[in-house]
């Protein structure tokens, strides 16, 4: 039995996928390598690269418009993590002990500040931040209304 989290079909996930059918002009598809959902609140999208490799210009696009369309703070809060792992042939990918190199906060890219933080510690934060804001049952004010 697989553990949550971990890969059920090897063999299946090696496998290479084609999407060379599906360019539309300047556009083809990008993948995201994992996404996080909790509760409707909170949404994080990851993207991990090898230490040092860029992100593609049209995936960067792709993750700035989504993750900014989807964060309506205090409501609902999205958020982009870019995180650098290890290449090693062999070697399944860490990606909770992945360190975290950029993430899309309120319409920016930010950079992590001080020490470097994996991305569990990350998203340890965001799920903490969400509760926070909804004890303190933040609401969007609407006209001096609340």
């Amino acid at each position: 039995m697989v553990e949550r989290g971990q890969i059920r079909n090897r063999a299946l996930a090696q496998k290479i996928r084609d999407f060379s059918g599906l360019r539309y002009g300047k556009i083809t598809p990008s993948d995201i390598d994992a996404a996080i959902e909790f509760n409707g609140r909170l949404f994080i999208f990851i993207e991990g690269k090898r230490t040092g490799a860029p992100l593609a210009h049209g995936q960067r696009l792709m993750f700035e418009r989504l993750t900014d369309a989807l964060d309506c703070h205090p409501v609902r809060i999205c958020t982009t993590v870019i995180v650098d792992h290890e290449d090693i042939d062999g070697v399944d990918v860490d990606y909770a002990g992945a360190i975290v190199r950029a993430y899309r906060w309120k319409g920016k890219w930010q950079r992590p500040m001080g020490q470097r933080r994996t991305l569990r510690e990350f998203v340890d934060r965001m799920i903490a931040f969400e509760l926070n804001m909804r004890r303190a049952k933040l609401r969007v004010i609407d006209g001096g209304r609340s």
